[in-house]
């Protein structure tokens, strides 16, 4: 069996890009921080099911609760970085950008006591925008990237990027592992998890990591710990749009990963990056 990534991204209800618009930075460490708890069910789930995984985690997060950073280690997952506090990396430039990976990575090897060398961009926003960013990664030392996603969306995407593992820096082994996409009708369509993992039939998400295993690809898949949690305050001036997708199916989203984990084979990323990298070199 193709072993895939299983990867979860650190980050509280209340900082995803959906709410971003209507609830303020300035007033996150007064709203009700649930991402402790909501991890800890997520490793309940992965210790129940036998998989390892990566953990992209905000420094934001890790400053305020470096116990469970340390359970996330102990428990022989992968430690990553998710950026500081979830700045879209087209909102920067390379510069910030540079200050930002460096900071959340001293954060977070502080809080975990392991070497940070995996990066996750907030929102999957390295793109066509952004042709500096796999550069200040590479020089600054990481090892792999799971930031690009191959798709056309309204919050992000980078549709004429490779849909499989690909090197984005000449001369540098920095390896960019795009978030699961699906082939169907001619057309690409997201399949990595998150919101279309939660909303779409199991069987969708099924078939797509299946259609990407048998040409012997590695399916990339992720979601949030707010995901697995139906309790969550809800944003009543948030969008429309923004509602519909954050809010439907929180309470089947739990039984759905553990159909995942059961039906095929999953890894951390860092392991995924280093069989890419040994097939592409």
């Amino acid at each position: 069996m193709v072993r895939n990534a299983l990867s979860v991204d650190i980050e509280d209800w209340f900082q995803v890009g959906a709410f971003e618009s209507v609830i303020d930075r300035r007033d996150w460490d007064s709203l009700d921080r649930r991402v402790e708890t909501n991890t800890d069910a997520v490793l309940a789930l992965f210790d129940e099911a036998g998989v390892k995984g990566t953990f992209f985690t905000l420094a934001w997060v890790a400053e305020r609760h470096p116990a469970m950073i340390r359970r996330i280690v102990d428990a022989g997952h992968e430690l990553a970085s998710h950026g500081c506090e979830h700045d879209r990396v087209f909102t920067m430039t390379s510069a910030q950008f540079a200050a930002d990976i460096f900071r959340a990575r001293n954060v977070l090897e502080d809080a975990g006591g392991v070497a940070i060398t995996g990066y996750r961009a907030p929102s999957f926003s390295i793109d066509k925008r952004t042709p500096w960013a796999h550069e200040e990664l590479a020089r600054a030392g990481y090892a792999y990237s799971s930031s690009v996603a191959p798709v056309v969306h309204d919050h992000y995407g980078w549709p004429e990027a490779p849909r499989f593992a690909f090197m984005p820096v000449a001369g540098s082994d920095l390896i960019e592992l795009p978030v699961t996409t699906a082939r169907l009708a001619g057309r690409t369509l997201a399949a990595g998890g998150g919101g279309f993992f939660r909303l779409l039939p199991y069987a969708f998400s099924r078939w797509a990591v299946r259609q990407v295993n048998d040409l012997a690809q590695p399916a990339i898949i992720y979601f949030h710990p707010w995901e697995i949690d139906p309790g969550q305050p809800r944003v009543a001036n948030a969008p429309l749009k923004s509602k519909l997708r954050h809010y439907p199916n929180l309470s089947v989203m739990a039984a759905k990963l553990k159909r995942l984990m059961g039906d095929f084979e999953w890894g951390r990323v860092d392991a995924v990056a280093a069989d890419a990298k040994k097939a592409l070199v």
